[in-house]
Formats: structure tokens, sequence, C-alpha cells
């Protein structure tokens, strides 16, 4: 029975792993970067069209905004692409306003640039973390989450429910007879 109950507790931790992850990969963060350049690249589902990559199905363009953090200097690169009607849902139907902002703030070296995003930038997968806000700022702080303050907020309060229900409903009870289930 020992070996039953910390498979469940595997189980149950995995579950909860895969949860946060997913939840850290949909939920937005922000930076505040200056942009160096933006570009746009004709995809596939295979990825990148050119030479090597011949285009073998339908094709959509992509944007990209090329940024560099204002301290540190390093290098990050944004997918700025519309969410549309699909997972997450962002309803983002504005990438191209987004990337015409992104080449004005490119124009001034010193224009720092607040990004609001959601996604990983996996370098050996070539996948980049999609733009859902561009604004300008003066300021290098970044902003508090308080959307995903108050999602995670109301998250635990659900699941603290769940689990007061649960506990409530399989507690042991005295039978009539007094003898316990």
């Amino acid at each position: 029975m020992k070996w039953l109950r910390r498979s469940i507790w595997l189980v149950v931790l995995v579950a909860l792993g895969i949860g946060a992850l997913s939840l850290y990969y949909v939920l937005p963060r922000h930076d505040v970067v200056m942009i160096t350049g933006v570009e746009v690249k004709r995809m596939d589902a295979d990825g990148v069209v050119n030479a090597e990559n011949p285009a073998d199905g339908p094709t959509r363009d992509v944007y990209f905004i090329n940024t560099e953090h204002p301290d540190t200097k390093k290098v990050v690169v944004y997918r700025n692409e519309d969410t549309a009607w699909s997972f997450p849902w962002y309803f983002k139907f504005d990438s191209a306003d987004i990337q015409a902002k992104a080449q004005g703030y490119s124009r001034d070296a010193n224009q720092l640039a607040l990004i609001r995003y959601y996604g990983w930038r996996i370098t050996i997968l070539s996948m980049f973390p999609n733009v859902t806000e561009i604004q300008m700022t003066s300021s290098r702080d970044e902003p508090f989450p308080v959307f995903n303050a108050i999602f995670f907020g109301v998250f635990a309060l659900l699941v603290l429910a769940v689990i007061i229900v649960i506990r409530r409903r399989f507690r042991k009870q005295p039978r009539v007879d007094q003898v316990v289930r």
C-alpha cells in the first residue's frame, strides 16, 4: 500500500509541475529593452522558407523584433504574430501595428520599450516568445505583474476550497451503531 501512495503523490507532483510550466508559458511577462531592429520572414509548418527549406504547404509572414537589454546587453529576439482566436486566448489581431511601433522605436538607439509577451526562447527548437503589446517607456523598472498575482490568488483560493471539500467528504464519521467506517 505504501508504494501505491507514493505513486499517487508522484503522479500528482508531475501533474502540478506540468501545470505550472504551462501557466508560466501562457501567462504574460514584461521586459524593458532597447529595440535594435525588425524583420519579416516567410514561414510554413517546417519553419523559415528558404532555399534549403522550400514551402511545402500554406505559408505566412511572421514578424520578428530584435532587442537588447539596456544593462546586460543580452540579445533577445521576439516573434510578433497574431494569436487570433486560437490558444492562448490573447485575441491579438494587431501584429502589423506592433511591428510599426517597434520599427519606430528602433530608430532611436536610446529609446526604451516595455514589451509584454508570453512564451519561451528555446534556441535549439527555434522557439521565440510572442509579443502581445509594446509601449514606449523611460523607466528601466519592469511593472508588477498584477494580472498574474490576481490569477494565482484566485487559483490558490479554488485549490484550497477543493481541498477543504474533499477532506470534509472523506472524513471518517462514526456510524449510528458506534462502528467506525
